[in-house]
């Protein structure tokens, strides 16, 4: 696992995680973290007023 794989999981392992709040450096990880299949993207309406969804990331 590389360094920047090691940093997202390590967020992700505390708790769900907008995908938003992840840096730009360390993004690239997320699609091999995956395909190897430790973590998951899903969408989830955040308030009750608006119908836009945001994508988070939790640990499988």
């Amino acid at each position: 696992m590389t360094l920047a794989e090691r940093r997202v999981y390590d967020l992700v392992s505390q708790g769900d995680v907008m995908c938003k709040q992840i840096s730009h450096l360390d993004s690239g990880a997320i699609p091999s973290l995956i395909r190897k299949g430790l973590v998951e993207v899903y969408s989830k309406q955040v308030s009750s007023t608006r119908d836009k969804r945001l994508k988070f990331l939790r640990k499988v």
